[in-house]
C-alpha cells in the first residue's frame, strides 16, 4: 500500500510530493505550498531552505517538538509570477493543539516558485 502524501490530497507521495521534494519545479504556487506543508512534516529542512526566497530566507529552522495534523488550502490566486495560497494548518506542540492560518505569497523566477512571505490571521 503506498504511503499517502502529508499535503492531504488523495495521493500517494510518491507521486505527489516527493518528486519536488527531490528537486522538480512546482508546476503551480499551490504545488509548492503543499510540498513545503509536507516537508514540515518530514522535517526536511534543507527543502524548505531552497524553496524559500533568498529576500526573505532565514538563516536556519528548528523543526522538532512538532507534530502536523492536518493542511487545508482555502484559496489559491496566481497573476502572472505572483501568487497567494491562503491555508490553515494544524499541529500540535507539547501536546497543546494550534492552528495556523496564513495566506502566503509566492514568486516565480526562472521558472520556479518560492515562497516569500506571509501574513498570519488570528
Amino acid at each position: 500500500m503506498p504511503t499517502p502524501c502529508p499535503c492531504t490530497l488523495a495521493n500517494p507521495y510518491s507521486t505527489c510530493c516527493k518528486p519536488l521534494h527531490d528537486g522538480a519545479a512546482a508546476p503551480t504556487a499551490e504545488a509548492l505550498m503543499r510540498s513545503r506543508y509536507s516537508a514540515y512534516v518530514l522535517e526536511l529542512g534543507a527543502y524548505l531552505l531552497s524553496t524559500w526566497h533568498p529576500s526573505t530566507r532565514p538563516p536556519s529552522l528548528e523543526l522538532q517538538n512538532t507534530k502536523w495534523l492536518g493542511l487545508t488550502v482555502k484559496q489559491h490566486n496566481q497573476t502572472g509570477d505572483t501568487a497567494t495560497v491562503e491555508f490553515v494548518a494544524r499541529y500540535k506542540v507539547q501536546g497543546k493543539a494550534h492552528r495556523l492560518q496564513e495566506k502566503s505569497r509566492f514568486v516565480r523566477e526562472n521558472g520556479r516558485w518560492f515562497y516569500l512571505d506571509g501574513e498570519i490571521n488570528a
